[in-house]
């Protein structure tokens, strides 16, 4: 058994956690590859941190694309061959006539909950305008849902399981800026990196809607690095890139934000 309450000090999402560990026990034990549901990216960040100590198992991650934001973890002992590929995902596609009545990514995701299915097992949702929507699921429901999924919002629709590589995934936008600061202080990098003012970054770090590769910081102060991912929900994510000092012995910061 793995020592679970030493690994869960400091992790934020717990619940979610000690699931993901008991299947990694489950995977010691009948030497079998065995899958978590989908993790969001802070409890997916927070797994990987836990079984970087750990020997007994490794892991892989896949959400059916590479830049996915939620996916599935397979889990097995060391002594295993693993790799993203054995991660098992369904694609689904949801196609209907939204000319008239668009659907968003929330339209789609309520409208497969209101099936009686449960978010961890739902994926991304990759939304095609007035051509409706692709999804990714655990497989066991692919066929649930192709029967019970036959309308968003007042659209009928009609859904189907397709194969991962005809889902339509947009490269996500880049900007890349660079900023000169007096310090690496989160507030300060950040306020550039997403073009706001930094009395509006510090009140937004302070009520927690901040995160540092996917950790929430409360602290305006808190030091960035390089590499260091800043995301803010609904706002996209900046990437910290080469930090270097000035003559002056401030900080030119080179930045990339993903929209």
């Amino acid at each position: 058994m793995l020592p679970k309450e030493d690994l869960l000090k400091g992790i934020e999402n717990q619940d979610v956690l000690t699931r993901v560990l008991d299947r990694a026990d489950q995977a010691i034990k009948t030497w079998e590859i065995v899958m978590t549901d989908f993790l969001s990216p802070p409890e997916l960040a927070e797994a990987q941190r836990i079984f970087s100590r750990l020997t007994e198992v490794h892991i892989a991650s896949w959400g059916g694309y590479p830049q996915a934001e939620r996916q599935r973890l397979a889990i097995a002992r060391s002594e295993l061959p693993l790799n993203s590929t054995q991660v098992e995902i369904a694609a689904l596609e949801i196609v209907g006539n939204f000319l008239f009545d668009s659907a968003t990514h929330r339209d789609f995701l309520g409208a497969l909950l209101g099936t009686g299915i449960v978010r961890d097992k739902v994926g991304d949702i990759i939304v095609l305008g007035e051509r409706g929507a692709q999804a990714i699921t655990v497989p066991e429901l692919a066929e649930f849902l192709e029967l019970h999924l036959t309308q968003v919002r007042s659209v009928p629709v009609h859904t189907r399981r397709i194969d991962s590589t005809a889902l339509k995934v947009r490269e996500p936008k880049k900007k890349e800026l660079t900023t000169v600061e007096a310090s690496l202080r989160l507030d300060a990098i950040a306020s550039a990196g997403f073009g706001m003012s930094r009395n509006k970054m510090a009140d937004m770090i302070n009520a927690g809607d901040v995160r540092v590769n996917w950790k929430e910081i409360t602290s305006a102060s808190h030091p960035v690095k390089s590499n260091d991912l800043i995301a803010i929900r609904g706002k996209g994510r900046v990437e910290v890139g080469e930090i270097a000092l000035t003559k002056k012995d401030r900080y030119r910061v080179q930045l990339t934000r993903f929209i």
